[in-house]
């Protein structure tokens, strides 16, 4: 595909996704726990594949069980989330032992690893999504929250794209990803506070101006480091894109691989805040 058809894609893509999220996010409740659900669930699928490119071999079934049962307890909560983590590590460490073929420590290791970076990341959105829920007038909130961490993030990697794209010099970790820059990032990183501190002005109004920048902050410099750490996975695997589920996008773990790096950081940072 040409760069343009790739680009008239990608824009086709993101007119019919853009308002469905806004829908979902604003909305919350089941049909935001249902996003939640097919995020967790498809990346921890994807993630599998990827891993699987280095004959490494996670625990589909139970590594998938345990990411639904981690994001249906953060809406739901039936149990403590460490008595859940006490639950799922023995049965993971357990079924390895009833596998058959090599490498059952990186197997054990890498199911594990995809339990908690996307099942706890996944389940820390929904979180999010649901800290205001003790007030049915603040209930919005949360969604409003996100809805601008989104906004920031795609910013945030337009403005690197394109400043890093023309000016960019100096690689961040070439490595890792050889084409992105100090330039694009330190870009993105500065667009991401703009653009919360425009959606404080817009939406965030029941935030603090210093809470806005502050997250804007932490959106910028995880939201990026989320990007780094997924990219890192994939050229360990030789692996471009997680899947081709998104025409344009990718797979579900490019996506939102972001989004996913920063929702626990700034929950803790509210969670702190408010306590």
């Amino acid at each position: 595909m040409t760069k343009f058809g790739n680009l008239a894609t990608r824009v086709v893509v993101a007119l019919f996704g853009i308002p469905l999220m806004i829908l979902l996010c604003i909305v919350g409740k089941i049909p935001f726990l249902i996003f939640a659900l097919i995020i967790g669930v498809v990346s921890f699928f994807e993630f599998s594949k990827i891993i699987s490119k280095r004959k490494f071999h996670p625990n589909l079934f139970i590594g998938t069980a345990s990411v639904v049962l981690m994001i249906l307890n953060s809406y739901l909560y039936f149990v403590e989330t460490h008595i859940l983590i006490l639950i799922i590590i023995p049965i993971i460490l357990l079924s390895e032992l009833l596998r058959r073929g090599e490498s059952s420590t990186a197997n054990l290791g890498t199911t594990l690893l995809g339990i908690f970076y996307i099942g706890l990341f996944s389940a820390a959105l929904v979180e999010l999504r649901e800290f205001y829920s003790d007030s049915h007038f603040q209930y919005d909130n949360g969604g409003y929250i996100i809805l601008s961490m989104f906004a920031s993030i795609w910013i945030c990697d337009s403005a690197a794209y394109f400043i890093g794209s023309a000016y960019g010099r100096h690689k961040v970790l070439p490595r890792v990803s050889p084409n992105k820059s100090w330039e694009g990032a330190v870009a993105g990183f500065v667009f991401s506070i703009i653009t919360m501190v425009v959606a404080f002005e817009l939406i965030l109004d029941f935030l603090s101006l210093k809470d806005a920048i502050l997250i804007g902050i932490i959106v910028g410099l995880f939201g990026q480091a989320g990007d780094f750490v997924e990219s890192q996975i994939k050229r360990d695997a030789n692996v471009k894109d997680s899947s081709s589920l998104i025409p344009g996008h990718g797979g579900i773990f490019d996506r939102f691989d972001s989004i996913l790096f920063s929702a626990p950081i700034v929950y803790l940072y509210l969670y702190f805040l408010n306590s």
